[in-house]
């Protein structure tokens, strides 16, 4: 694999993140006994920095109750953490798509030419990410024209799994064939120029700013 002024990868993609909660009650639980727990404080000595009672404090402690933000904001300053500390451990609902085989909405996109066929594969639209992904399944057959002045935003990523093109980008010529990957700066027109062999199948994913 070629790699152009690129050092090593440093983010592991096996690591595992601390658990997170999905209620809400039960993560400011979890943080505020944990931030006691490693200041070697009782419940009551935080209760009474706190200006709570012990039976309180207890219950917010186990997520049986909803504390006020006036609450959580007094638990704070009493734990010496910022406010969103308490926060750290709630899981935010995250988007996720699943699309069954042969199910894949098609789709024109601008700049289609007759005979390209993109499916798309899913689509998370606004999210905490700031980035949006479409994945295509695109497909070449004999009626298709080639088209090498594809541009917009983005990164994008092909990976071939049927025939053998030769696909364009900026002033290089790329041979793909069946298990090949090229991923690159989709602002620079791009797009499939010889159709070696046909029919044409290969994965197109594209990844841009959120915009707003």
């Amino acid at each position: 694999m070629k790699r152009k002024g690129q050092g090593e990868l440093s983010q592991d993609p096996h690591a595992v993140r601390e658990i997170r909660e999905k209620t809400l009650e039960v993560a400011i639980g979890r943080e505020v006994r944990e931030l006691r727990r490693r200041q070697r404080l009782t419940g009551a000595e935080l209760a009474a920095a706190a200006g709570l009672s012990v039976g309180m404090l207890s219950k917010i402690e186990n997520g049986v109750i909803s504390p006020s933000l006036a609450t959580i904001q007094t638990l704070a300053h009493a734990l010496r953490v910022p406010l969103v500390q308490l926060f750290a451990g709630y899981e935010e609902t995250r988007g996720c798509m699943h699309v069954k085989a042969g199910q894949g909405v098609e789709t024109d996109r601008a700049g289609t030419r007759a005979g390209h066929q993109y499916h798309l594969l899913g689509h998370i639209g606004s999210n905490d990410s700031g980035v949006v992904v479409e994945p295509y399944m695109i497909t070449l057959d004999n009626q298709s024209d080639t088209f090498p002045t594809f541009q917009h935003e983005g990164i994008e990523m092909l990976y071939m799994l049927d025939g053998e093109m030769g696909y364009r980008h900026g002033d290089q010529l790329y041979r793909m064939e069946p298990g090949d990957t090229l991923l690159f700066d989709s602002d620079a027109p791009h797009g499939p120029e010889q159709l070696v062999r046909l029919p044409i199948r290969y994965l197109s994913i594209i990844t841009y700013p959120q915009q707003g």
